[in-house]
């Protein structure tokens, strides 16, 4: 699911890079450089214009390497005037105000022949953004785009001010311990640098955050000199059993996970703040309260909890009249892609090897992706699975996310394993190298069936009944008939017929096959009771087990 949106009866579009899918958008706007943002763009994006913050203009050149021409900055606070068609009758006025969010991150307004439009993107309230001056014009929303990430009445949040003296004090609680800061790439960057500055140390990161952050022109706290300071920054995903174990061995060791995310440690060193970048849903009913729009349209959910959509005003938006310059302007195409037949017919004649587009580097907490995004992030992470040699132990859960349903087996919680991984029997990978190659060469499509067998020609009942019990065939016997015996008694001795030769070489393959199919088909115990469904498992219990380099089997794995 893509977090942005297409906004209705406008060529506008916020946080939102399928071009195909929004032919009718021109201008282009992004709210921050979160993944979930910027899920479509890359450094092959052109003919249409990028609308930004000046920060999240450094940071779109610098990650996506996205052309210069296209990135068009805006000051923050400022109403700025843009065209909405391609004559200058019709144009918009959009202001951006900070989302205090992360580093960059803008909020939308946008005023035109549309009404008055207030887009959120990601952001955290706080009453001073009432004071801003776009809204003490006493301005009318008609339609509010909200950030519904924490909407969720049952759930409450501290300030983020309270948040930071949480984290104060577990450090001050642990005097003689090193510091690690689980973060995504970017956001939080204030919390590091007011423990930086609280606890007088250098903040420790790598080459890559050290390069954002010089984007950022934050001060001189950070360091990637491995040891330089007591507090280091590292990716969420870096904190586990195995790292800490590692770490701990250097010197006395704790981890501080600053999220929204319900997440419960189960390991004595490593502790969970509740530290949002989010709106709380108190603070998103302030703030619905306090902006009285027309209409709400959230930007995850579907639709609106009923304790903010009672907040509403009666009043309904007035309908919205496209104007004659705006819709041809929608309909049209840019100048520099219209291209006559013969151009095109070059294009189709070329085949220019296009360079990859740079990837997005940037996540989001707590915010779903688009499934393009999804599919790339779970083949990176089984590539990265199947690339690691680590002990089972490196995959201990020390985390558990609460806001996920899991249901384990009843039975085997008693016994103190509530998810069963069972390592079935493993087969060489000779044999299954083997029985790829036959299969690929094999003319007909070999099913593997363990409740069948197939009867070859002049096979009697017997034999049949044999190879059930036995799981293979008896070797034929010399004064048995075959096909090729009963084929050579009609041709002279020594004369190789192609069919015949043929024939034999792939009721050789077919042999083969069926001997390797009833092999695998052995070492695979499976019960009634191991198909029962048994409920989906969070990404966080998948334990790993990944090969040695000395080993020569494949494992087949099954959670049950």
């Amino acid at each position: 699911m893509s977090c942005g949106k297409v906004i209705p009866h406008t060529p506008l579009a916020v946080d939102f890079w399928q071009v195909r899918k929004c032919t009718g958008a021109r201008l282009f706007f992004l709210s921050h450089m979160h993944s979930d943002h910027t899920a479509g763009l890359s450094s092959t994006w052109s003919d249409r214009p990028i609308y930004c913050s000046p920060i999240t203009a450094s940071l779109l050149r610098l990650k996506l390497q996205v052309k210069e021409k296209w990135i068009h900055p805006l000051e923050l606070g400022e109403p700025h005037l843009l065209p909405l068609d391609d004559i200058g009758k019709e144009t918009l006025t959009v202001t951006l105000i900070d989302a205090n969010h992360c580093p960059g991150a803008v909020m939308f307004l946008f005023e035109g022949y549309f009404g008055t439009i207030l887009y959120t993107g990601d952001f955290r309230y706080t009453p001073s953004m009432l004071r801003e001056p776009c809204f003490q014009t006493n301005t009318a929303i008609d339609v509010l785009y909200l950030d519904d990430t924490n909407c969720d009445p049952n759930r409450t949040l501290p300030t983020r001010q309270r948040a930071t003296q949480q984290i104060k004090e577990i450090i001050r609680s642990h005097p003689h311990h090193a510091v690690v800061i689980g973060l995504y790439a970017l956001g939080k960057e204030s919390l590091l640098l007011e423990l930086a500055l609280e606890f007088k140390t250098w903040v420790e990161v790598s080459v890559e955050r050290m390069e954002t952050l010089r984007a950022l022109e934050l001060p001189d706290v950070f360091t990637t000199e491995p040891g330089a300071g007591r507090i280091r920054a590292v990716k969420q995903w870096e904190i586990c059993s195995a790292a800490l174990r590692e770490w701990n061995r250097e010197q006395p060791t704790l981890a501080i996970l600053p999220t929204s995310r319900p997440l419960v440690s189960f390991h004595p060193d490593v502790y969970v703040v509740p530290f949002s970048d989010h709106s709380s849903y108190q603070e998103l009913e302030d703030f619905v309260a306090a902006l009285r729009p027309a209409s709400v349209v959230p930007l995850l959910a579907s639709h609106l909890p009923g304790g903010l959509a009672a907040l509403l005003p009666s009043r309904k938006r007035h309908e919205v009249l496209v104007p004659e310059s705006v819709r041809n302007y929608m309909l049209g195409q840019p100048e520099q892609r219209r291209l006559d037949s013969s151009a095109c017919a070059r294009l189709h004649r070329r085949h220019v090897q296009q360079l990859p587009p740079r990837g997005v580097i940037f996540d989001s907490p707590g915010q779903a992706c688009s499934p393009d995004a999804v599919r790339s992030d779970c083949l990176q992470l089984l590539e990265e699975e199947m690339n690691t040699d680590s002990s089972e132990d490196d995959s201990d859960c020390i985390l558990v996310d609460f806001s996920k349903n899991i249901s384990p087996d009843r039975s085997r919680k008693a016994a103190g394993d509530p998810w069963r991984l069972d390592i079935i029997r493993t087969a060489s990978d000779e044999t299954v190298s083997e029985f790829g190659q036959l299969s690929h060469s094999s003319s007909s499509c070999v099913e593997m069936k363990n409740s069948t067998t197939t009867k070859r020609p002049f096979e009697s009942e017997a034999q049949m009944k044999a190879v059930r019990q036995n799981g293979h065939r008896p070797p034929r016997s010399h004064s048995s008939p075959s096909d090729g015996d009963n084929v050579s008694q009609h041709r002279g001795v020594g004369q190789n017929d192609p069919e015949e030769e043929s024939s034999s070489s792939s009721e050789r393959r077919r042999s083969r096959l069926e001997q390797l199919e009833i092999g695998l088909l052995k070492n695979l115990p499976f019960s009634k009771e191991d198909m029962n469904p048994r409920g989906l498992l969070p990404r966080s219990f998948v334990l790993r087990h990944p090969l040695t380099p000395q080993s020569k089997t494949t494992s087949v794995i099954v959670f049950s």
